[in-house]
């Protein structure tokens, strides 16, 4: 294996750090600057979500609590996921540590799964909805939302 003096690696005084490949700077901008949008963009549409329903006390339903707890958690991937997993993917050298890392892996998890399932909650919301329309008001309550939600 032939080395190159103009290579960069990720760590410059051990022989076993990976050699970084870099992006063409435009690209690399062009990439951030799109992921940094759609993170602002999540975050205050959720915002003005979240403020909606916590605001006007005509939202208080148990279908609109679930959308408020997806809100909530659609929030929180715009401020930390999609961030923290650009950086990952486009920086050639994770530069922040093993905690931290795990921490990221961990928080993406919960995160997303969270979301998912609000998700999965409204989806039966919405069919009790509309196979027992009668019935609705008696099996799907605020407080039941609530707990599903916590759970």
């Amino acid at each position: 294996m032939l080395l190159n003096l103009n290579d960069q690696y990720c760590f410059q005084d051990g022989n076993s750090s990976s050699r970084t490949d870099s992006l063409p700077t435009s690209i690399y901008i062009t990439v951030y600057v799109f992921f940094s949008l759609i993170s602002v963009v999540t975050v205050f549409l959720n915002l003005l979500v979240i403020i909606s329903i916590s605001h006007l006390k005509q939202l208080h339903t148990p279908t609109n609590l679930l959308i408020l707890s997806l809100a909530v958690s659609d929030l929180l991937v715009g401020l930390i996921v999609i961030p923290a997993m650009t950086v990952a993917i486009l920086e050639p050298c994770w530069v922040l540590g093993e905690y931290y890392c795990g921490l990221l892996l961990y928080a993406t998890f919960l995160l997303s799964s969270s979301s998912l399932g609000n998700l999965v909650l409204i989806s039966i919301d919405r069919y009790v909805a509309v196979c027992n329309p009668l019935l609705y008001h008696l099996k799907i309550t605020a407080s039941k939302t609530l707990r599903c939600i916590y759970i």
